[in-house]
This record gives C-alpha cells, structure tokens and sequence, in this order.
C-alpha cells in the first residue's frame, strides 16, 4: 500500500511511470547500460563502492560485456534506458557457498522515490533463496535510506567494520547487515543507527567493487 502511494506520488510529478519499468537480469548485450549506470555511480556517489571511477572509466566495453557474462547482475530498465542496478555472487569458499552477497546497489536521483530499489533487492532474494541460506550486503555509515529499506526487506546488523574504506584521504565505516533466507519471519524495525549503500564482491563481481 504505501509503496503504491510513493510510487503514484512519483509518477504524478512526472520522475517515473513505475509501471513501465521492467526489473530484470542484464545480459552481455546490456554492456553499453550497465557501463553507463556503473560509471555515473562511481563518480556521483564514489563511497558506496570498493572500485573507483578512474579505475574503471578507462576500461574497453568488453570488460563490462565480460563482467554480465559471469556475473548476476539485475537493472530496472524502463524505455531502453536503465535506471537503477544491483547485483549479486555466491560465496566461492566450499565452507561459505552457502552464503551470497547483494553488492552494487544504485537508482539514478531522478529514478528515486519510485520504490525501484526495494525492487531490485526483492529480484534479489527471489534469485537467491534456491541458492543460498543466507544474503550479506554492507552498507556506509550514513546511509540512513539504505539501511532502512534493507532492514524493511528483512535484513539485520549484526556489525560495524570501521575504516572499510579509505578514498581521498577520508576513511568510511560500513554497517554489515544480512538475511536469514531460512528464517520467514522479518524482523521488527530498529532505531536507525548509521549507513551506506553496498559493496560488491572481492574477485570479478560490485556495489561495490
């Protein structure tokens, strides 16, 4: 009901017809897309990522072709434009595959307030619960909007790594939450406690990377 209301409300001052917007998983042939939305986050919102946008401005279109090759990565694409992007790996280590992480998590600013990111983490969980036990995603301190959405989803703090990331001089702490698939109950909302978007997967995956 309420994301109906903040959908409609978005719609009437013309940011997004939410119903013309199609969730769904990228492909090699969305290449051109996704290293478009990927750079714009790198560059507009450089903390909620482990990579950087000079690192990644300079590679051909055949690594990001490369990447949605062998990476799960899912796009809310409206008129052949995308608009938001997250994505998600299971843990590689025999003792961790149980587990996945949601990384790369960004909605274009004219896309937000549309629910098209609560969106994008349910096409996660629904891609992740025949797959995993358990979803982890870390989020910057200060993220406040994140970190609520993720907590209304069903995701829990279980900790804080201080100092995760380091960019021009400033460290950043992440909130590390994460998703019991296991469990069908959700959580009871908390008081807020800090925030920051998400961090992809170490080898060749991303929010964060």
């Amino acid at each position: 009901m309420v994301y109906t209301l903040v959908a409609a409300s978005a719609y009437r001052r013309g940011r997004v017809n939410t119903a013309q917007i199609q969730i769904r998983q990228l492909t090699p042939g969305d290449a051109a897309l996704y290293r478009s939305i990927r750079l714009e986050g790198l560059k507009e919102s450089p903390e909620a990522f482990g990579s950087t946008f000079e690192a990644e401005f300079t590679k051909p279109l055949a690594w990001f072709f490369d990447r949605l090759s062998s990476s799960v990565v899912f796009g809310a694409i409206r008129d052949a434009k995308i608009l938001g992007v997250t994505g998600f790996a299971v843990r590689q280590e025999e003792k961790e595959a149980h587990k996945g992480l949601l990384w790369g998590m960004y909605v274009r600013p004219d896309a937000r307030g549309a629910g098209i990111a609560r969106r994008l983490v349910e096409a996660v969980i629904a891609y992740a619960r025949p797959r995993v036990e358990l979803i982890q995603l870390s989020v910057v301190v200060g993220n406040e909007q994140a970190r609520r959405l993720y907590a209304r989803l069903g995701f829990v703090e279980y900790g804080i790594e201080k100092n995760s990331l380091k960019f021009r001089g400033r460290h950043f702490d992440e909130i590390l939450m994460a998703n019991d698939l296991g469990s069908d109950s959700v959580p009871e909302k908390r008081a807020p406690a800090a925030g920051r978007s998400d961090r992809e997967p170490m080898p060749s995956l991303i929010t964060s990377t």
